[in-house]
């Protein structure tokens, strides 16, 4: 039997990362284990965007679709606070850049719809405003004439999606805690009053079972199966999205770029790419039992990178002759009706879980409930409508 901890996270991408450095800096003792390295999966393979205004796919399916995403706000508010925070709490050189986001529109049925949107937002606190096309010449002279009108959100922006979880489990480790990769998560059983983990080192195959007062679940695409370890349903859907990124050019673009019309991102980092993506989609294979392989590398599609690259060069003509340095997939998680997945889990008492949604973006807002919760303080924010127990089996 090995050793007993206050919590065990599961999971080392962004989101475990920050939960492990918040329970030791709160004086918890605290494993985070990675089945593979961290950073390796969702957190490293996805674009950095900080979206704090509702995205397109919350917005695509009208504005009931977008009144029920928005009862997320409040976790989007307190994150764009806790991103900005991050370096100076941390004492890590984390690049997160909040110089701004627009959501863009190129006709009018666009316009009418960003405006009913920032209505929406407005009501729940952000700071964000539609401006017309000499705004954007003041703001953005970068974009198209053909982009009409913005929603303009001074609080969006950027983090490098390769060195933000790394920074935090270096944090992490300062605060104590102690971080095992390689290492999967076979069984999950409470037994007298406390969670059995039994872990397996993937690369030499020995086992190891310890014991923690709190399990927290922040493993992605992995979400659902370690539910189902402990006897719980965590429903969760998991994407494969398309992104690439240009060769280095010199400064052209400061902010976050969305569109009101399609699946289109657009940034350009500190080192010079432009970064494309958007949620086109890409293929996940599947396993012998018809079920997603995440093991296995998902498949690009042409349609998908030709679409998302003719939106992109639309909107920003000098990318038409520039060339891509490459093209990649990242799998991500949504939940059946697209809010995040945040809380106790049902019937197991103990347990935690986060994801869903924007899970990079929302990282931090999600960490500091999930600490919070294994240090048996209620969070500041109503969390009901994100309960996992909203979800019944079957």
């Amino acid at each position: 039997m090995g050793r007993h901890y206050d919590a065990v996270v599961i999971g080392g991408g962004l989101l475990g990362c920050i939960t492990a450095w918040m329970i030791g800096r709160d004086g918890g003792q605290v494993l985070l284990v990675e089945r593979d390295q961290i950073n390796q999966h969702a957190s490293g393979r996805n674009a950095g965007s900080l979206h704090f205004q509702l995205e397109y796919r919350m917005i695509e399916r009208g504005l009931d679709a977008a009144r029920k995403a928005a009862e997320a706000m409040p976790l989007h508010l307190e994150a764009a606070r806790l991103w900005s925070e991050l370096p100076a709490l941390t004492g890590e050189d984390i690049e997160v850049k909040q110089s701004g986001g627009m959501m863009i529109a190129e006709d009018a049925a666009q316009v009418a719809l960003l405006e009913q949107k920032t209505e929406i937002e407005r009501a729940w606190g952000l700071d964000i405003s539609v401006i017309d096309r000499a705004g954007i010449d003041r703001i953005a002279p970068y974009l198209s004439p053909r982009v009409i009108a913005a929603a303009w959100c001074p609080v969006e922006g950027k983090a490098d999606a390769r060195t933000a979880a790394p920074a935090m489990a270096r944090a992490a480790l300062r605060a104590g805690a102690e971080i095992r990769t390689r290492c999967e998560v076979v069984a999950l059983s409470r037994q007298g009053g406390c969670w059995q983990v039994d872990l397996q080192d993937r690369g030499v195959g020995m086992r190891d079972r310890v014991t923690a007062d709190a399990v927290v679940i922040a493993a992605g695409v992995w979400t659902t199966k370690l539910g189902e370890m402990m006897g719980a349903y965590l429903p969760t859907v998991p994407l494969a999205l398309t992104m690439s990124v240009s060769l280095r050019i010199p400064k052209l673009m400061s902010h976050l770029i969305q569109h009101a019309g399609g699946r289109l991102s657009l940034k350009q980092a500190l080192d010079g790419n432009i970064l494309i993506g958007g949620g086109w989609p890409a293929r996940l294979p599947l396993g012998a039992d018809g079920h997603p392989d995440f093991d296995a590398k998902p498949d690009l599609l042409r349609d998908s990178l030709a679409g998302n690259a003719a939106m992109a060069i639309r909107v920003l003509p000098e990318l038409a002759g520039l060339a891509m340095l490459r093209s990649w997939v990242g799998t991500t998680t949504i939940t059946p009706d697209q809010l995040p997945l945040v809380g106790p889990v049902p019937g197991q008492p103990g347990a935690f879980v986060a994801t869903g949604g924007s899970a990079f973006t929302l990282g931090p807002s999600f960490a500091q409930v999930l600490a919070g919760l294994v240090a048996g303080r209620a969070p500041a924010l109503d969390m009901s409508k994100f309960d996992a127990a909203r979800y019944a089996k079957g």
